[in-house]
């Protein structure tokens, strides 16, 4: 499949043109015309970008990228990482914002059916288009059962701020999650399932009773990627390979 097909897709499948979104998405670095074989890593890393080498990728597909809106001087540890493909001929593709929100592989769409959470609505819209999900917990829970459900799911440790003893009703916000708190108390959702919070809103979460389960920004985006890939897969037959460079946070 060539390179400018499989973007074609992307872009059209992710909706990328319907985001208010920092991040540069789409393709940033364009490598070998034809694309067979694609990494899927959360981050633009130097780590990641020796491991897709390695691997033989034609193509690397990240949720955070290389590029956030602000030109960068291609210099130090930049100008590294943009030889590492320049010189090996691999492209590299983003997908943020439409990676979190899709409805289908976003991270909070899979993270929804992975915790078996009936999902009723959205918030935190960029445009149109809602980045958390708002869902129903069948039958309730109580927070130290989403807490471990989550766990299991994600094969890791999970956190909670255990402000309310059951949650009927949660929010899913994967990755960092502190900017849609406020949102989550003035919807009047029992818990918020996340990635992490910065401290400021401990007390704003605990005063409100609004319980939040932290899955780690990491882990909790890896799932949308592993999506897409599994997508692409099934859709152009083309071999995907993940390539983990877990920062424990």
């Amino acid at each position: 499949m060539t390179l400018a097909e499989l973007v074609a897709e992307l872009d059209g499948y992710l909706a990328i043109g319907d985001y208010d979104d920092r991040s540069n998405n789409g393709l940033q670095v364009e490598g070998r015309a034809d694309v067979r074989r694609i990494g899927l890593a959360v981050d633009a890393a130097q780590e990641t970008f020796d491991k897709a080498v390695e691997a033989g990728v034609d193509l690397l597909l990240v949720h955070h990228g290389l590029f956030w809106g602000e030109p960068l001087m291609v210099t130090g540890s930049h100008r590294r990482r943009l030889a590492t493909f320049l010189s090996n001929d691999v492209s590299l593709y983003a997908a943020h914002l439409p990676l979190d929100g899709h409805p289908d592989v976003g991270n909070n769409a899979v993270m929804a059916r992975m915790l078996d959470l009936e999902v009723q609505g959205g918030f935190g819209y960029s445009r149109e288009r809602p980045i958390g999900l708002v869902a129903a917990v069948p039958g309730g829970a109580t927070v130290e059962q989403l807490r471990q459900r989550l766990s299991a799911a994600l094969a890791a440790p999970v956190l909670a701020w255990p402000f309310r003893e059951r949650a009927a009703r949660v929010g899913l916000v994967t990755g960092k999650a502190t900017s849609l708190l406020p949102q989550a108390v003035a919807l009047g959702l029992d818990a918020l399932i996340c990635g992490e919070m910065e401290h400021m809103v401990y007390h704003t979460a605990r005063e409100a009773g609004l319980a939040v389960v932290l899955g780690g920004h990491y882990q909790t985006e890896t799932v949308g990627v592993k999506a897409l890939g599994r997508w692409i897969e099934g859709r152009f037959g083309l071999d995907t390979i993940w390539i983990d460079a877990a920062t424990g946070l």
